[in-house]
């Protein structure tokens, strides 16, 4: 595997890890074990059956758990101390076939860290938002399309490296315009919650539950205009 092979697997790693992790052990490990991919040293454990198996248990979990609003905003924020510093590992066991000293491995697994946080934020944020909407076909598109993604680019990053690491560009640029603007809305959704929630020493009568869905969604609606 050449240099930029081995740059184009560590940063597909590192960034599919922070969407899903576990699809990403998968993927690089069958690969692995069937002959269709010659892993780095540092990732030849991913080929593990013991490995293999808690990866695909793990994903099966995620699959439903991910496609469930609310449930999926809980995970996502449980794996943010599991799927940043997996994916940072993983960057430097790739790094190991660049075969040019433990530089390239701390490098790799700063990058690699980086990479694999901005992901997971964006996809965790995305997803959040999403949840303000009161059916789940959007959280299930939303889980499918990541699955898909995260498959496909780990194809590219080992087929079409250029091709990848120019995605990777597009990507990075698209989450630095598109985190600052998520987390503006996850304020407003804060502050329209916390406006709700006050609401729970006013004598008024209870509402109902849609009665309630749609002045909170109202809220936010109202909120959003009044502040861009």
């Amino acid at each position: 595997m050449d240099a930029v092979h081995t740059i184009a697997l560590m940063m597909g790693a590192a960034w599919a890890s922070g969407i899903n992790l576990y699809a990403t052990v998968l993927v690089l490990g069958w690969m692995g074990s069937t002959g269709q991919l010659v892993l780095p040293p540092g990732l030849e454990v991913l080929t593990d059956p013991s490995v293999m198996f808690a990866a695909g248990l793990m994903y099966c979990v995620e699959f439903f758990a991910d496609k469930v609003p609310g449930v999926d905003t809980g995970w996502d924020a449980l794996h943010t101390f599991i799927r940043i510093p997996a994916g940072a590992i993983m960057a430097a066991g790739a790094a190991e076939g660049l075969d040019i000293g433990p530089a390239a491995e701390l490098t790799a697994l700063l990058l690699g860290g980086t990479l694999s946080a901005t992901s997971h934020a964006t996809k965790a944020g995305t997803r959040v938002l999403i949840n303000t909407s009161p059916e789940p076909i959007t959280n299930w598109a939303a889980s499918i399309t990541e699955d898909l993604v995260v498959i496909g680019g780990l194809w590219a990053s080992l087929n079409h490296p250029w091709w990848f690491l120019a995605g990777l560009l597009l990507f990075l640029l698209a989450a630095a315009w598109l985190l600052p603007r998520i987390w503006r809305a996850l304020k407003r959704i804060s502050r329209t919650a916390g406006r709700w929630f006050g609401r729970r020493d006013n004598p008024a009568p209870v509402e109902g539950f849609e009665e309630r869905r749609r002045n909170v969604l109202r809220a936010l609606y109202e909120d959003k205009r009044g502040k861009p």
